[in-house]
């Protein structure tokens, strides 16, 4: 398991990568506005959880066991997002905000049931029913 701040690098790092893009530590301390030291310990941190290769200022790559770990955190936010919106009807700054937060504290078993329930519901519309009762 990994901390929150590690997770929000490890996707920053996948979101890049899947788009082939080359990402350096300088680009995560813009992205997130913390300084380079900050984003190197960080790194330094999950290359020894073997999530990614990183070689100082030659770049950062994921490794097989990072990707996985990533689409993770992603599959967690997108649920979360999803439920917001579509179930709840929440705007989609706010849900992507809270799916933001909420992704990184939340059980898997939880976020299974919340999909079950986001894929029940848009089956049956009943999130049109619901958004129609607010």
């Amino acid at each position: 398991m990994i901390t929150k701040g590690l997770e929000d690098y490890l996707e920053i790092i996948y979101n890049a990568i899947s788009k082939n893009e080359s990402i350096k530590a300088i680009d995560i301390a813009n992205k997130l506005n913390i300084s380079r030291s900050s984003v190197s310990e960080a790194l330094i941190r999950l290359a020894d959880k073997n999530l990614i290769t990183y070689n100082g200022r030659k770049g950062i790559s994921i490794t097989q066991e990072g990707k996985i770990e990533a689409k993770k955190i992603i599959e967690k936010h997108n649920t979360l997002y999803k439920f917001f919106t579509e179930i709840l009807g929440i705007d989609e700054a706010t849900s992507n905000q809270n799916a933001c937060r909420i992704e990184h504290v939340i059980d898997d078993k939880i976020v299974k049931k919340i999909n079950s329930f986001t894929l029940y519901c848009s089956k049956n519309s009943i999130n049109k029913k619901f958004k129609e009762n607010k």
